[in-house]
Order: C-alpha cells, then structure tokens, then sequence
C-alpha cells in the first residue's frame, strides 16, 4: 500500500467538515472522492475540500483511485455502508459506533476478515494523552485503589427535525452521547463489564430515548455511573474515584484541537490542578487507522473493545425497556 492512502469520503456530515477533512489535510493521505446522498452537497464538499465528487456512494466505491474510504452518514447506515465498501475492496473507517447493535457489529468485521481488509470504528477520543495521562496516575497509586468511575455527555436540546430523533435511522441519545461515557468505563476499568441497571428518559415527539443512565459494573466490583442524554447543558467529563482521591477530566470527549486540558487531581491534603498538551484526536485516530491499512497495526484489539461496548449498548437497551420510562 502506498504512504499517500487514498480517501474516498462517503457522507458529506458536518463531523467530516470540522474534524475530519482537517485531520486528512494534516497526514500523509489524500482526498480523492467525494460522495452523498445529494449529488449537489458532493460536489460542494469537493470543490472546498478537494477530491472529485461522484453521482452517489455505488460509483465511488467503483472508482480505482479509492483505496479506503471514511463513512460518516446517519449511524443507522454505517454497517450497511461499511460492509458495502469493503465489499468493493476498500478499507474503511467508520464514524462510531460502528453498527447499532453487536450482531450487526459482529458482521462488519467478519467482512472485513473476508475481505482481507481493515474496518475501524472511529473512536476519536481514546486517541488523546489527557486519558493515558489519567490512566497512568491511576496505575502509580496516585489516588489510591479505584473505587468509582463517574461519566456524563450530554449536549443541549436537538431541533426537531434532527436525525437523531429518528429511529429508522439510528437515532437515540444512547447510540449518539451515550457511547462516550460507556467507552470510558471501557477504557479504565477492568472487563468485562456488566449492566446491573439502566433507566432512559422519553419525549412523546420522538420515537428515541432523549438521555439516560446506567449503572455498570467491573469484574473487580468497581462501579460506573454513565449518563447521557439531549436535553441538558452541555457535558463532557468523567471522574476517577479512589480510595484516597480523585481525578476529573472535564472536556474529555470531544476537545478541540488547540484545546489545552486541565486535569483535576484532588487528595486529602491538596488540589492539583495540571494542564495538558492540546492534541488533535482525530489526526491520532486517523493515524492508526492508515498504519494498520499499510500493514504497521493490528486492530484485532480495536475491533475486541468495538464489540464490547456494542454489547454493552444493547444490555442497556435491554434494561432500561425493562426499568420503564419517564418523560
């Protein structure tokens, strides 16, 4: 495989405007095609962002001059898309989640196993020092035993109209935010990971749940409280709990990229406050992403974590149908 991999964008998605087709910009790869569901959005992302725009998804993946491309349409369509790329050859990096449930998980990377070809899910913000940074004061007994993880994304009120509010196409706060803080309990704790209980919150205009929290469990008994939801001030943060302090990250899903981190460290006697490099996540992720298309990385663990956190979304589901609802 080439150095300069060649890109072919399937989804025209605000998240492709601000955070990934920067990321592409800065590395090695090069953008070649441009597809959507509106032939007129493709040609617009082509003529900002380069690339030739195609008629629809069908004559990109048909292209010679595409050796990967990076799926960002509604996430009810990301397995069905992936799966239809590597198909036709292509590796392919898929905004998260990778599928709405595991078994459809499950099949994308069977495929790509077929195909002989990589699939990703894009998870971003693993790709950040702040959480080995984090994670390594957790390891040196900085706050002694780990008792409690805490995790919340949550984003104000959506339009109404907003695709997230559509079942038919993956919608949901679960799906959308909820993935965050359930990929940090992933992250620092030690799996595998259960569901003892989960609620979800409705709104009688949508046919999604509008937020939500679970409670998980570890298989030393360490506890993790996951919240999510659209409807409230925004949030992103989790807070590490142990037996002799605390360490909170606030910002920790989704900091731009000149955004400068302030880690929390908090113990009996004192409050520590560090600041932290600013890092661009998405040039991390899509970093990996290309070395393990040229054959530099194994993504075996990658696609491991992928399909534990889309069983965890599917045991919350489960049991926060059974719990009920409010509104």
């Amino acid at each position: 495989m080439p150095e300069d991999v060649r890109i072919g964008l399937l989804g025209c998605s605000s998240i492709a405007a601000r955070r990934f087709l920067p990321a592409l910009a800065a590395s090695p790869a090069r953008l070649t095609a441009v597809a959507a569901r509106d032939a007129g959005r493709a040609a617009e992302f082509a003529a900002r962002f380069g690339g030739t725009p195609a008629r629809d998804y069908r004559e990109l993946l048909e292209r010679d001059d595409v050796d990967a491309v990076y799926v960002s349409v509604h996430t009810g369509g990301h397995a069905a898309l992936a799966r239809a790329a590597l198909a036709a050859g292509k590796h392919a990096l898929v905004e998260k989640p990778l599928a709405t449930t595991e078994a459809d998980g499950a099949a994308v990377l069977a495929a790509a196993r077929a195909a002989g070809r990589v699939v990703m899910e894009n998870r971003m913000f693993v790709h950040h020092g702040q959480h080995a940074t984090a994670a390594g004061l957790v390891a040196d007994g900085a706050i002694g035993e780990l008792r409690v993880l805490s995790a919340a994304m949550a984003i104000p009120p959506l339009p109404a109209g907003d695709i997230r509010h559509r079942a038919d196409l993956g919608g949901g706060a679960l799906l959308d935010v909820g993935y965050y803080p359930l990929h940090a309990a992933l992250l620092h704790l030690a799996g595998p990971l259960a569901v003892v209980g989960a609620t979800r919150q409705t709104d009688p205009r949508y046919d999604v749940e509008v937020g939500g929290a679970a409670l998980l469990r570890d298989a030393t008994g360490v506890a993790a409280h996951l919240t999510y939801g659209f409807t409230h001030a925004y949030r992103s943060s989790y807070e590490l709990w142990g037996e002799r302090g605390r360490i909170v990250l606030e910002r920790a899903f989704t900091p731009a990229a000149g955004w400068q981190p302030v880690l929390r460290l908090e113990r009996q006697d004192r409050v520590e406050l560090r600041t932290l490099p600013a890092e661009d996540h998405f040039v991390g992720a899509l970093g990996e992403f290309l070395a393990a298309v040229r054959g530099e990385r194994d993504l075996a663990a990658h696609g491991e974590r992928t399909l534990a956190g889309l069983a965890l979304i599917d045991a919350i589901r489960a049991a926060s149908a059974r719990t009920g609802v409010s509104e």
